[in-house]
């Protein structure tokens, strides 16, 4: 009998096109909420799982890391985040028939989409070297496998801990714990792909890498700017904070390559208005500026702040500040056509927001991935830091900056030491608490993990969760080095294509989700993670795990660690495993600003870390002040016949994690393979709405890199770019294409042509 057809992979369906939406949010979507949930779930389980989402008794988001308000909202959920929990508490199974069916081959052949949607990984599996088929394996056998293959290593840096943002602030302890009991700094993250370049700049100028505003400053700010984001799709619920802040009298303007439905104007589902009203104008001043011209235009602000007579705060510069003279010496010439060049702005568009910022005493700048992934992301940064030092708006009520995080917790995650650069302070408390000498050595970051793999000196890769495959640079640079591993394990909920690019040896070990009960020999337990304002607070998952056996992220880490350290090794690892008081305990004495953390989480809203230049005004800079930079004007060069272009999310997506076809607000139905494209550029290259090219994109070694097949679609894209989806586009960042100085992928700055396919 002939073998069945494999099922149909809807993600190589053509997608469709209509006109972009105005506005985001309302009635439909409740709409697509409801139907992706009841897609997952039974009715009774949507309304238990979504009523604990946010609440203090429940557990957090596991999508982005936006805040939760004093006083959350019986809904406190966007329709991203509902589409996340509804991902993780599918009522679908993978089992080990399912593996027994499907050979990795024919896996590794499936879209991201359609792995992602087979349900809920149930059973620690292995690939073993030569096979075609994952097999079920025990947990201890798991465990003592990956403890071979450490142990036949030449040196602990031969291998890599991998942690994406999801991982709680107790796993993520305990597994740089355990990395750097081994003797390893090699603990890349996701934040090396995203953020990086914030920490960078923030940590250089201010002290502290991370934002510096509350929710609370946010509603009393008399301008916000939002530069290279698009909380309509990526942090939805920050739209709420907007409509408030505007209501109380707030200006907004939005900087970016594309206009966003979500910063047009906004139909809050929770209000009456938004659902049967017009909704709220969110935007004052938009700005469609070139890809990569942002350090331009505050620059070009910065120039006319210091030519305008009482623009700047003399008395806090004085106080406060270092490198002023210098930065005020090299912002005070400006060649204007270089500006007009890079930004494609008129001048009076800067004008008109040079005087919004005069009328305006508390200002807030807020930026996402499209001030982060270019190679000047760092000087950016340090001239927006720049611009708010000018005038005194950082350290008061309702300023500040304001970097918005991408996944939910992945700040938190670095907090507890999931960094590859750890400073020696941390090392050093680390070291007394554990009575230990932890290496030292700066490990890998991301970008530098995917060369050692490729160079084979690092040939055991450990992932706690994510997809790094795809998440990562360079596609086929990357899978390459993850085939020359001994050995690759991921700590997952559900499938993804990192699960069937491997090593010689795969490991796939189930775990616990947020939305999961955890419950141990001690009872139930909780975890914590922090947002993106730096609050702190309880996660408590309340569903029956999907499989009996499933381990928590901690049962694996601390079990692991035991496994590979041995009976010898001092760390308490099972009392961790068994109470996780224990280890918030140790995290007390060893992180600033969690003293008395286990009784501080387990208040309502948990607890706000300390932030010195926020609440006192004091900098832990090397000069003691907050820097100001001399950051000289750069823009991408991109030759005659390109696009520069800028890779990007689909609503019905998170991070690589695709939910759906569609991006709703773009206009784009059924399909991701495409391609935006301003019309007259388009003319110019001649392309025709609804061509199909293949994108490549060309490097300063003279390679070249495709993503074949996209449908070209006309888009009011700012003119010399471009915009494609990723996981799909990643194949065309190269790996050597990073920012200076924190190493972050350019994926906002790709250079491509567009061939006829």
């Amino acid at each position: 009998m002939a073998k069945p057809p494999p099922p149909r992979d809807p993600a190589q369906d053509a997608p469709r096109v209509a006109p972009p939406a105005r506005a985001a949010a309302g009635l439909p979507a409740i709409g697509h909420t409801l139907r992706m949930a009841a897609e997952q779930m039974s009715p009774g389980r949507v309304l238990s799982t979504l009523r604990k989402v946010n609440q203090p008794d429940g557990f957090d988001c596991p999508g982005c890391a936006w805040p939760e308000p004093d006083r959350p909202h019986l809904a406190e959920f966007c329709e991203n985040g509902a589409k996340a929990v509804a991902e993780e508490a599918t009522e679908r199974r993978i089992t080990p028939a399912f593996f027994a069916e499907h050979p990795v081959a024919d896996l590794a052949g499936r879209s991201g989409y359609w792995l992602g949607q087979q349900g809920r990984l149930t059973a620690p599996m292995l690939l073993d070297e030569g096979a075609t088929h994952y097999v079920p394996i025990g947990w201890d056998d798991a465990f003592a496998l990956v403890a071979e293959e450490l142990a036949a290593l030449d040196s602990p840096d031969g291998a890599a801990f991998y942690t994406s943002g999801r991982t709680s602030n107790e796993a993520a302890f305990a597994y740089q714990l355990f990395a750097r009991r081994l003797g390893t700094n090699n603990l890349p993250d996701c934040s090396n792909m995203c953020h990086e370049s914030s920490g960078s700049a923030l940590t250089e100028t201010l002290g502290v890498g991370k934002g510096s505003v509350s929710l609370k400053d946010l509603y009393q700010a008399d301008l916000i700017i939002v530069a290279g984001q698009n909380p309509g799709t990526n942090h939805p619920r920050m739209l709420s904070a907007l409509e408030r802040a505007k209501r109380a009298g707030a200006r907004i303007v939005s900087v970016n390559p594309l206009p966003e439905a979500g910063l047009e104007r906004f139909k809050n589902p929770q209000t009456p208005r938004g659902l049967v009203g017009g909704g709220t104008r969110l935007t004052d001043l938009f700005l469609q500026i070139r890809l990569g011209g942002d350090l331009a235009l505050f620059r070009a602000l910065n120039h006319l702040l210091l030519t305008t007579p009482g623009a700047v705060d003399g008395a806090f510069v004085a106080e406060h500040c270092a490198g002023y003279d210098e930065f005020a010496a090299e912002a005070a010439e400006l060649d204007r056509d270089a500006v007009l060049r890079a930004t494609g702005l008129p001048w009076e568009q800067i004008e008109q927001l040079h005087g919004l910022v005069l009328g305006a005493q508390k200002v807030i700048v807020c930026w996402a991935m499209g001030l982060t992934q270019h190679k000047h992301s760092v000087p950016t940064i340090r001239e927006v830091v720049n611009f708010l030092l000018l005038r005194g708006n950082v350290g008061r009520p309702g300023a500040g900056v304001c970097p918005v995080r991408g996944h939910s917790n992945v700040q938190g995650d670095r907090t507890m030491g999931i960094f590859e650069r750890p400073s020696a302070a941390f090392l050093d408390a680390l070291g007394r608490e554990f009575a230990f000498e932890p290496p030292r050595a700066h490990g890998h970051d991301t970008v530098d993990t995917i060369r050692a793999m490729r160079d084979g000196r690092v040939k055991v890769f450990f992932a706690m969760g994510g997809n790094f495959v795809s998440a990562s640079p360079d596609t086929d640079a990357t899978e390459a080095a993850m085939r020359n591993c001994r050995l690759t394990v991921h700590v997952s909920t559900k499938l993804n294509r990192s699960h069937v690019v491997t090593g010689a040896r795969a490991l796939i070990l189930p775990t616990l989700g947020r939305t999961d009960r955890d419950v141990t020999a001690a009872g139930p337990q909780f975890v914590s993670v922090e947002d993106s304002m730096g609050v702190v607070h309880s996660s408590r998952g309340g569903l029956r795990p999907p499989a009996p056996g499933l381990l928590s992220e901690v049962a694996i880490v601390t079990r692991l660690a035991r496994a590979v350290l041995g009976p010898q090794d001092p760390t308490p690892w099972e009392e961790f495993a068994l109470d996780y008081d224990r280890i918030r305990e140790r995290i007390a004495r060893v992180v600033p600003g969690f003293d008395d953390y286990n009784a501080k989480v387990r208040r309502p809203g948990g607890f706000a870390l300390p932030h010195a230049p926020r609440d006192s005004r004091t900098f832990p800079t090397a000069t003691g002040k907050a820097n100001f930079t001399v950051n000289p004007l750069t823009a991408p060069d991109v030759p005659a016949g390109r696009l520069l272009l800028q890779t990007l999310r689909s609503h019905d997506q998170y991070n690589t994690t695709v939910y759906g076809l569609d991006d709703r607000y773009r206009g784009i139905t059924g399909g991701r393979r495409i391609v935006l494209v301003n019309p007259a550029d388009a003319a110019e290259l001649g392309l025709a709405d609804g061509q199909y090219v293949d994108l490549v994109s060309e490097w300063t070694d003279g390679s070249e890199r495709r993503a074949p097949h996209f449908r070209v679609v006309h888009y009011p894209v700012a003119r010399g770019g471009a915009a494609a989806y990723y996981p799909e586009t990643n194949v065309l960042v190269p790996l050597d294409s990073t920012a200076d100085i924190s190493n972050t992928p350019t994926s906002k700055s790709v250079v491509v042509r567009l061939e006829a396919a």
